[in-house]
Order: structure tokens, then sequence, then C-alpha cells
């Protein structure tokens, strides 16, 4: 096989093989398809789409180029939660120690920041000392121990999606189902895990804009953990606007840390909660997710879910004075106001353009190798369907870098649109996808 025949079959609509998805990404993990090859064929992906049957030979091609953890010895069923991600999304930082705290094993694989869009995995390193970077035998031991491990891809887990995972984001080719699809459910199915929650996101934020792509990656990703003997359930949450106050990595950090003191953040902590009732369900500790939902809240009430955080930070190398003492860490060397130039109501906060600017202010990347600003990043102060008066803070953002002032105070002006009418607050939970099909949350 030629590697320029595929994109040319691809780039031209047509159906690959097993055999042929398999050549190439292979081809690329062990260095006989160059980088360019493999942009070339994931742009044809992204404009020629891929069917059911090509997403899940290519699901199963990035399983298999590495190990598939067997986490039979931990007891109990071992449920995690995938986000697709959306602009202030801090919410495994606060649902893995609330569901482990319930008694349900969470082993936890997590991605990098992608395009606008804040990771897990570098928001947790931005505690000092807290290391993603385990053995396989350490993640084990760490789950077995605490309950809970949140770590990245190892060399050994689904390392096809690793290196394809970092090209798609400098390539402009993050926004595909089937690519989103393979990547999220070839990590998932390596981890070891018994059933999985998904939040797929929608609307300004989020990757899928429009609801009915939001539904259909749902529906994709449903089905192939379904074909693969796992119990899932799918949500379809809202991303117009930030989730939560705090954009950036150690921002989000402390926001995460404030709401498992017991701090109510409204519609982050409605998702949290949601999403950890049905992990809760799924893990056999409730019969159903409103039962769930009241477990997570008690957990959070009690101290015990911010309690194992503690540990999880402890355990996987994390400095937990840190933790203990939001404060103590180091301040951006600018932090500026953004304020209100009207009377009014929030109508709408920008919430794709709020990523872009926490970028610009150092909080993400927009080249492979890039040095992310723990620090850099956006604190809300308004949400949507707030009154505002002239003067009135919107937000504050804060970086290091002195070049990049003017553009983001601009740009995260404009993110926030006031009205005089107070306008409605969207639906935060949207749909629900499980064994008896696709309807409304209620």
């Amino acid at each position: 096989m030629l590697p320029q025949e595929i994109i040319r079959k691809k780039r031209d609509g047509g159906k690959l093989s097993k055999d042929e998805i398999s050549f190439f990404v292979n081809g690329y993990l062990d260095g006989r398809i160059p980088d360019y090859q493999m942009s070339a064929f994931l742009m044809a992906v992204y404009f020629r789409g891929m069917d059911f049957e090509e997403t899940t030979y290519l699901t199963e091609v990035m399983l298999n180029s590495g190990h598939i953890v067997d986490l039979s010895d931990v007891p109990g069923i071992k449920v995690d939660k995938h986000s697709t991600g959306g602009v202030g999304d801090k919410v495994s930082i606060i649902l893995a120690p609330i569901v482990a705290s319930a008694g349900v094993p969470v082993p936890m694989i997590s991605g990098r920041g992608l395009g606008h869009t804040g990771g897990t995995l570098d928001k947790l390193e931005s505690i000092p000392g807290f290391k993603t970077n385990l053995s396989i035998e350490e993640y084990k031991r760490v789950i077995s121990e605490i309950g809970l491990v949140m770590i990245g891809q190892t060399q050994e887990i689904a390392p096809a999606d690793k290196k394809i995972y970092a090209l798609r984001d400098v390539t402009a080719t993050v926004e595909s189902i089937p690519l989103i699809s393979a990547s999220i459910m070839s990590k998932k199915l390596a981890e070891g895990i018994d059933a999985l929650v998904l939040d797929v996101k929608t609307g300004r934020g989020a990757f899928m804009k429009e609801y009915e792509k939001s539904l259909e990656l749902a529906q994709t990703l449903f089905t192939i953990g379904k074909n693969f003997g796992k119990k899932v359930i799918a949500f379809i949450t809202d991303m117009n606007q930030p989730l939560g106050y705090a954009v950036g990595n150690w921002l989000e950090v402390v926001e995460s840390v404030q709401c498992l003191r017991g701090l109510d953040v409204p519609d982050l902590m409605y998702v949290t909660y949601v999403l950890a009732g049905a992990m809760i369900m799924l893990g056999g500790k409730a019969n159903s997710i409103e039962e769930g939902i009241k477990i997570a809240q008690k957990v959070v009430l009690s101290g015990e879910a911010y309690e194992k955080f503690l540990q999880l930070v402890e355990r996987q190398g994390g400095d937990v004075s840190y933790i203990e003492n939001l404060e103590k860490y180091p301040m951006s060397k600018h932090s500026i106001e953004v304020k209100s130039m009207f009377d009014g109501y929030v109508y709408e906060i920008d919430a794709l353009e709020v990523g872009i600017v926490s970028l610009i202010l150092g909080a993400g990347r927009t080249k492979v190798d890039d040095v992310i600003d723990p620090k850099a990043g956006i604190v809300l102060r308004k949400k949507v369907g707030d009154k505002v008066e002239v003067g009135e803070q919107l937000a504050v953002f804060y970086t290091d870098k002195d070049d990049v002032i003017k553009e983001a105070k601009e740009r995260l002006s404009k993110a926030f649109k006031i009205s005089s009418e107070k306008p409605q607050i969207p639906k935060l939970v949207k749909t629900i996808i499980d064994s008896e099909g696709v309807r409304e949350w209620k």
C-alpha cells in the first residue's frame, strides 16, 4: 500500500478498509509515514468524514496500538467520565473525587488542551509536583489504594491517539466526529473501565456548535461504547458561555477546590452533580441518577470529596500545601480589569472568544511544543442573566505577557453582550442518551 493512495481515496470520498486504516495509523506510529502525510489524511477525513464502520475500525486500530489495561483485580464497577471539551470545563477535577468518595472506582485518563478548550492534564499539572505520566503499573497501584487515579496517555495506552491528538490540535482538524470519536473511545476502552458517562458539549464554546452535530457525536460515542461491551450514558450539555467563573489552568483548579470545599457555583455544580449521579448509578451505588445526585451532594457536604482530592494530589506527587493554601501560588505579573460600558443585563458571553483570549494570555497552546503558563487566564465576574452597571467589572484577566494586554482587553470586552432585557438562561443539561433511547433531560 502507498500512503498517498489512501489519502487520495479518502479525499475523493471513498470508504477505507480496516487494513488501509491499520496501515496508515501504524505506519504513522512507527515513523514510516511522516507528519505531512498524516496531516493530509486528517484533513481528508475532516472534509469527507467516515461512516460508522470506518470510525469503529479507526477506534479499534488506535485502541490496539498499545496496552489494554486489566483492572479486574480492583473490586467494584470501574466508571469514568469524558467531556468533549469546553471553556472553563473543570468538571473532571471536582467529579472524580466525588464519585470515588461514593465508593465507585474512577480510573481516568485525560487529555491536554485542544484548540480553545482547556485540558484536565494541563490543569492538574499546574499543581506543583503533580505527576500525570504514571506507568501502567503505578496507575493500577494508585486506583487500588485510593479508588481514584487521573493520568495522561502513556506510551503504552493508545499511543497512536497520543501522536495524532497533538497533530489535530495544530492542523485545524479537531472538529471531526470520526476523529473525535476514535480518539475518545480508544483511550477510554484501553483504561480498564466497565462503564462510561459522556458529556458532549454543544454551543459556541464547544467543538460541536450545532445541536444536531452534538447529538450525532453523542450517539456515535454511545454506540461504539455499547458495541465494545461497556455500559454507557451520554448527556448533551450547554457550552454557549464558559462553565463556572474561572478559565485557565491554575485558576480552574482554585475554583474546583472551592467547590469541593462546598462553594456553590450553580451552573458548574449542576452539571457536575448530574454526571456524578449517573456515574454513581452505573457503579452500582445508587438505583437512579437522582439518588446518585443526592449521594454526590452528601459527600461534598461531609468534606469526604475534598479529602479524597487531597489524597489524590499527595499520591500523585503534588504539593498539597498549595491546595490547602491557595493563596500560596505565584501571581501573574499583570491583572487587568474589563469593565462594562453599559447598564443592563449580560445577554451573552461568547465562550469561544473567551477561550481564544485565554490562549493569547498564555493558558493554552497554538503550537505542539508551546509551553503553557499555568497562572494565565480569566476570572469572570458576571454570567448570563446578571444585572450590570456602567463601570462594573465583567472580568479580570491574568498574564505575564506585556504585548497581549491591549488585544486581550478589547476582545474580552466584546465577548460580553449587554442588553436592556433580561435573557432566558439556557438549559444546562439538554439531552440524555441511554439504553432507553434519546430523550430530553428533565
